[in-house]
């Protein structure tokens, strides 16, 4: 029998290995099973209780494959497995589950839970099992014949076909490692390692590090790539070759490795050629399944609130109307964005916070600087007045700032350090004010039109204030749109939300069981969301401590997080070199988009919130559709490091890039939009790459970027600390 201490590995199709696996992907200890629910592309969507929904969840099904299982005919390994799917029910109390089970497949032994002389200790490695088959030696062979099969092929298939090398590489090792065969193992990987895409470089150097059985275990790639089916999109016509191929060699490991282990995504159309492959590998996992990107997305914006009253008022008080021609500018400009746009979700599909009055003066105020708003474009570039950070690069690699964040109307600057502090800066003459003591507080009327003002101490006006709270670096910082509120992200696993009133901590979010990387408020306020290295997104409210939802189903870290401009959804980007969409409503992942070939560090909406621009450590930007099920439309190449910012101007036109390459490049959006409007969703669809998109690029002396963000009136502002 096995060591039971280590993972085994046979050629058994898991029952249901989406839950299972990514139950053990996530650890969610605070959940009860019952918490968890499937979404509609095979994702875990975990939704707590909330005002937004509720929804049944159906208890644990009994495994279909285990059913034609008699007590008489039991092998080792289905006896193994049938003790380790009845220790995992053991250990959630799943009682009624595991009668009918035994029931059903004629199992009436005693199984200890702490017994492991004959089971498999972890039930998601028992059901991603490994099996011999062959002599070691013929791995190396089958694997150059699949090779040389790939490179004689034609062009119009080779690409396509050739996707399958790196997971069948890949598997064959594993293999040999788990039966025994370090050397035959090693000699493979090294001989077949080097015509691999460079994209997997990184996870082979991990996988070349695992040499026994034993190292098997607690290795997240590993986990990731055993828990599930690695994906390879093909055209029929590749497909039939590759079959071809197979028929010939009905008996070995790549036939067999093939079938078990990877799953053919089948489209319609041409196969497509070496660079629409490439644009859309470097998941871990490989390519996201088309199914999972054809649920529809409410990508339009909301209907705008009725603020013409506000401004018919404030126009009535102003004592220059020298231009009675602009009154009627303005109204028409005003009821032109009040129109309703019909792929915006219903009003009441998530509840939001009502307008209050200082909110629609708020908006009034947005709208006349509209009016203001320099109309960027190629022949017209935007300004760029950049925050350097001096003597800040004392304690780590990026300086002692680590995030940085500035507020709607571009009047504060936040940033978080490496010694825990979160800093709030004035970059308008306006000085920070304290609320004014309680005794006095008593003396206001409430009533009064200026209330907030009145409520701030003039005296206490200040440049700069610090809080003090977390007890490890601050990740991240977000500014919410009323700016009352300041959220922050550290790695002692905290979300901490802050009041620009008080300046003290308001609330604590603790969800995470890890560091926080990233945190942001939505459009209108009262939401936000935060991603960390529990693998996890959450979102959170401004009045509850608990999060609403659990976004459940990368492979790694969760590094970045932005809302959709209507704030239904939220986007994500992981270590997993992937970005998902995911809606608030129900929890559920809309879009998985692959392409990136390094950790997803930044995602941004368009203004329309059509379009999603995304940018990683592979220092390349890419501009994503919402409306044709998350094609890529263009990939932007020009950085030489990881791309860690971005912003589009206001009105949507162009497009900043800030990177850790000390600089800022600005691209024409319009163009990006242009070419992929009209383009037709397929499978050979080419992301646009066109280097006249770069419009102008800025560098810095030695300053990262680390934060950029259009005024209303379309000034670009960056942020970043000195490295001298």
């Amino acid at each position: 029998m096995d060591d039971p201490d280590v993972p085994t590995y046979a050629s058994l199709a898991p029952a249901n290995p989406t839950i299972v696996n990514g139950m053990a992907t996530v650890d969610l200890p605070a959940l009860s099973v019952s918490d968890a629910g499937m979404s509609n592309n095979g994702q875990l969507g975990i939704a707590a209780q909330s005002p937004l929904s509720s929804h049944d969840v159906a208890s644990p099904q009994t495994p279909a494959s285990l059913s034609d299982i008699k007590s008489d005919s039991y092998s080792d390994v289905d006896k193994s497995t049938m003790i380790a799917v009845i220790q995992f029910l053991k250990r959630g109390n799943l009682k009624v589950t595991e009668d009918i089970l035994r029931k059903e497949c004629g199992f009436f032994e005693p199984v200890d839970v702490t017994d492991a002389s004959g089971a498999l200790g972890e039930e998601g490695e028992v059901l991603a099992a490994y099996k011999s088959d062959g002599h070691p030696a013929e791995y190396l062979d089958a694997f150059k014949a699949l090779s040389a099969f790939v490179e004689k092929s034609l062009d119009a298939y080779k690409y396509e076909v050739g996707t399958v090398l790196y997971p069948v590489l890949v598997h064959m090792y594993l293999e040999l490692i788990y039966n025994g065969h370090r050397t035959e193992a090693l000699e493979l990987l090294t001989t077949c390692s080097g015509s691999m895409e460079a994209h997997h470089a990184e996870d082979l150097r991990s996988i070349s590090l695992v040499t026994t059985r034993a190292q098997m275990s607690g290795q997240p790639l590993l986990h990731t790539l055993l828990s599930g089916h690695y994906t390879c999109r093909m055209s029929r016509d590749s497909l039939a070759h590759l079959k071809r191929f197979l028929a010939d060699r009905n008996a070995g490991p790549v036939p067999r490795i093939i079938q078990d282990r990877l799953y053919i995504d089948l489209v319609d159309g041409q196969p497509r050629n070496k660079k629409q492959v490439l644009a859309a590998q470097g998941g871990i996992t490989g390519e996201a399944p088309r199914s999972a990107n054809k649920t529809k997305i409410f990508y339009g914006l909301l209907k705008e609130p009725e603020l013409q009253s506000v401004i018919n008022e404030e126009e009535e008080a102003e004592e220059d109307l020298d231009k009675p021609k602009k009154k009627k500018s303005k109204k028409d400009t005003l009821q032109k964005n009040k129109k309703n746009d019909p792929n915006a979700p219903p009003p009441n599909r998530i509840p939001l916070p009502e307008l209050r009055d200082q909110d629609k003066v708020e908006r009034t105020r947005i709208y006349r600087d509209s009016l203001k708003r320099v109309t960027l474009s190629r022949d017209a570039l935007p300004s760029i007045c950049f925050y350097s950070f001096v003597n800040a690069s004392n304690t780590c690699v990026r300086g002692s700032v680590c995030s940085v964040d500035m507020s709607d109307d571009s009047s504060v600057l936040a940033f978080g350090s490496s010694e825990s502090t979160v800093s709030v800066h004035s970059i308008t003459p306006a000085k920070l004010k304290t609320m004014k003591p309680a005794d006095q507080l008593a003396d206001i009327d409430k009533d009064s039109e200026d209330v907030l003002v009145r409520m701030l101490d003039d005296r206490s006006g200040e440049t700069q204030r610090n809080m003090t709270g977390h007890s490890g670096p601050v990740t991240a910082v977000s500014v919410s749109p009323d700016r009352a509120l300041l959220a922050s992200a550290g790695q002692d696993s905290t979300v901490r939300i802050w009041s620009l009133q008080t300046w003290t901590c308001v609330v604590v979010l603790r969800g995470h069981i890890y560091p926080v990387w990233s945190v942001r408020f939505s459009p209108h306020g009262y939401y936000l969301v935060s991603g960390g290295h529990d693998k996890t997104a959450r979102l959170w409210t401004t009045d509850q401590h608990l999060p609403l939802r659990i976004f459940a189903g990368h492979y790694s870290d969760v590094d970045a997080v932005e809302f959709h401009p209507n704030s239904n959804y939220v986007a994500t980007g992981s270590s997993d070199r992937s970005v998902r969409v995911w809606d608030c409503s129900n929890g559920a992942c809309v879009r998985i988009l692959t392409g990136h070939k390094g950790t997803v560090s930044v995602v941004n909406f368009s203004p329309c919130g059509r379009y999603l621009a995304s940018g990683g450590c592979d220092a390349q930007i890419v501009v994503w559709d919402m409306a044709n099920q998350g094609s890529p439309l263009a990939s932007l190449s020009g950085h030489t490091d990881t791309v860690h910012t971005l912003a589009f101007s206001r009105e949507g036109t162009i497009l900043a890039s800030g990177s850790m390459d000390c600089t800022v490049k600005v691209w024409d959006f319009t163009k990006v939009t242009e070419e992929g409007r009209d383009e037709e969703v397929n499978s050979s669809f080419s992301p646009l790459e066109d280097k006249s998109l770069l419009l102008a690029s800025f560098p810095t002396k030695a300053t990262p970027v680390l934060a950029l963000h259009f005024t209303r009136r379309n000034v670009l502002l960056a942020a970043g600390p000195f490295n001298a």
